[in-house]
């Protein structure tokens, strides 16, 4: 990556992030204290940082860079919606297997040197992690879901068709990498 990439990871987020700080100061609703801007620019910054590191890289199709960005916004989505509401429920252990889920996916990446067959093989682990913690959660503490067993299980499928869908975009650009004569 050049200069001009990190600034963009870097500064980005600062634009995003006015929008919560004009809401503080224009509404009673808007509840942000510093800790959570600075929680918000690193997720921000980390997402902008992954997406440009795997979208750019020389073997970056269309269907890499699709994938990476659906790869890289469904991570992105499960830590924000998980950090907000916890998904799995209040006070429910479990939440922290999101975390792992996120982990997992990029470790993978990494473990895959991001060549796209070991990142479709990455995205569809990290759709099965994402799809085994509601199942732990409800096997461990089944009294602990806040918003309802149902609606967990439907959110998560979200979160799950999506790492699947990246994996399916990454398994297309490892296709069209191997009859790509360039």
């Amino acid at each position: 990556m050049k200069t001009k990439d990190y600034l963009i990871v870097a500064l980005a987020p600062l634009l995003v992030l006015l929008i919560p700080l004009v809401g503080i100061m224009v509404s009673e609703e808007w509840k942000w204290t510093w800790s959570d801007f600075v929680v918000a620019w690193c997720l921000l910054a980390g997402t902008t940082f992954f997406y440009r590191l795997l979208a750019t890289r020389k073997v970056a199709n269309f269907a890499y860079r699709a994938g990476a960005g659906l790869a890289v916004a469904a991570g992105f989505l499960l830590t924000w919606v998980n950090l907000a509401v916890q998904i799995v429920g209040d006070d429910n252990p479990a939440f922290v297997l999101y975390f792992i889920v996120v982990v997992i996916g990029l470790a993978g990446v990494g473990l895959a040197r991001f060549q796209p067959t070991g990142v479709a093989n990455a995205s569809f682990a990290t759709a099965a992690a994402t799809f085994l913690v509601p199942v732990i959660a409800v096997i461990l503490w089944p009294t602990d879901s806040s918003p309802g067993v149902g609606q967990v299980f439907v959110l998560n499928f979200g979160f799950v068709a999506l790492f699947a869908g990246a994996g399916l975009l990454f398994r297309c650009a490892a296709t069209q990498a191997r009859f790509d004569p360039n």
